[in-house]
């Protein structure tokens, strides 16, 4: 068994039951083999995350959720990436480091947590020094975030949905807020409150939990129930990001020829335009309203900015 991958696998909320150490491939489209995809410095992280060195990313192939919206839909979607081992993973690790990050960020690792948690590991003994980020979609067991303790410092989670009707719709997850908030419940709990040191002269978020919510358009309501719930649950607690940079890749992909995308726009043709400012400004108002003191909002073009690099293997 490869890294205590399960010959019944549940690694995520799905429990699809998958003999991955076989070789099986479970919902998320992973099997046995350890499939990254790109790892390199980022910018486009929350500031004390990415700072003004650059988040140690590393973005790993396929996703349990599988949303229909997805931005990174290539590597969601396993289209891109290269098998590697544990060592080259920490390799990795210690090779972002070498070039300055500010933190090694792993970007959807749910389903390699075994692997990734050992990489770490190799990576500590070989002398790694930096924070570890969990960039999760939030979809989480109690027990996967359990298991994490003692390797992660950063929690870096979605919270996409408060609504289940919408979590079905976009993921197919009706469980999705649920597990979320059970699974933030435990990453606040592992972390504490946000702890800070300073580098460049900047803050660099050492230890503590991200919660990030991507505004889809139409969904504003749904976007006020997902910043109270984090707020009277959570309060100080953790840091609240909410983000304005929904892009119709979706839409894109389907003007391209994408059969896959074209289903998936004729079924939720809302998709297809951005979010608007004032929805997002009502947002923020809101947040301000219920007294939320301090959290990371997005200049009004960050939806015309690419927040998606290029998954062509660099670092691998």
């Amino acid at each position: 068994m490869k890294h205590n991958l399960s010959t019944s696998c549940d690694l995520c909320p799905r429990r699809c039951g998958a003999d991955r150490a076989a070789g099986e491939r479970g919902v998320c489209g992973a099997d046995d083999a350890l499939v990254v995809a790109r790892a390199a410095l980022h910018f486009w992280e929350e500031p004390p995350i990415s700072g003004s060195r650059g988040s140690g990313t590393v973005f790993f192939a396929h996703c349990p959720l599988h949303c229909c919206y997805c931005q990174n839909a290539v590597i969601a979607a396993g289209e891109a990436g290269r098998a590697v081992n544990v060592d080259r993973l920490a390799e990795m690790l210690l090779e972002l480091e070498a070039q300055g990050a500010l933190n090694v960020n792993l970007v959807t690792p749910t389903h390699y947590a075994p692997q990734a948690r050992a990489a770490v590991a190799r990576a500590r003994g070989r002398g790694l020094a930096l924070p570890v980020v969990w960039n999760t979609s939030g979809y989480e067991t109690v027990a996967a975030v359990q298991a994490n303790a003692g390797t992660v410092d950063v929690y870096l989670a979605d919270f996409k949905y408060a609504d289940p009707l919408l979590a079905v719709r976009y993921s197919k997850a009706p469980d999705y807020p649920d597990a979320t908030l059970a699974a933030l419940g435990e990453m606040v709990r592992q972390t504490g409150a946000p702890e800070f040191d300073e580098v460049d002269g900047d803050p660099r978020l050492v230890r503590g939990t991200v919660v990030r919510h991507l505004m889809l358009p139409g969904a504003l309501e749904d976007s006020k129930r997902v910043v109270r719930l984090v707020h009277e649950r959570f309060g100080d607690d953790v840091l609240l990001s909410l983000m304005n940079q929904y892009t119709p890749v979706l839409a894109d992909a389907a003007a391209a020829g994408d059969e896959r995308a074209a289903a998936a726009l004729h079924r939720c043709p809302e998709l297809a335009r951005r979010v608007p400012d004032e929805d997002y400004e009502r947002l923020l108002d809101y947040a301000d309203a219920l007294g939320v003191e301090d959290y990371f909002w997005q200049e009004g073009g960050a939806a015309e900015e690419s927040f998606i690099p290029p998954f062509d293997l660099t670092g691998v």
